[in-house]
């Protein structure tokens, strides 16, 4: 996860709101195996987590970019 979510933080973290920013911290509170079967669609993310960030990270792919 520390892969997936740093790849994206490095290229879209300027981007954030304050408000994305604070959605972000909570989600690197969600345990790495629960976060990775979401991501990758096995099971969905508790609703407490779901939101457009979440959606965005999902849909980011580290390799469609230059870091």
């Amino acid at each position: 996860m520390d892969l997936i979510l740093g790849r994206f933080a490095d290229i879209e973290i300027s981007g954030l709101s304050d408000a994305d920013l604070a959605e972000f911290e909570r989600l690197l509170e969600v345990p790495d195996p629960d976060l990775y079967a979401a991501l990758t669609g096995d099971t969905p993310l508790a609703p407490e987590y779901a939101s457009t960030l979440f959606d965005r990270i999902k849909a980011f792919r580290a390799v469609d970019h230059d870091v």
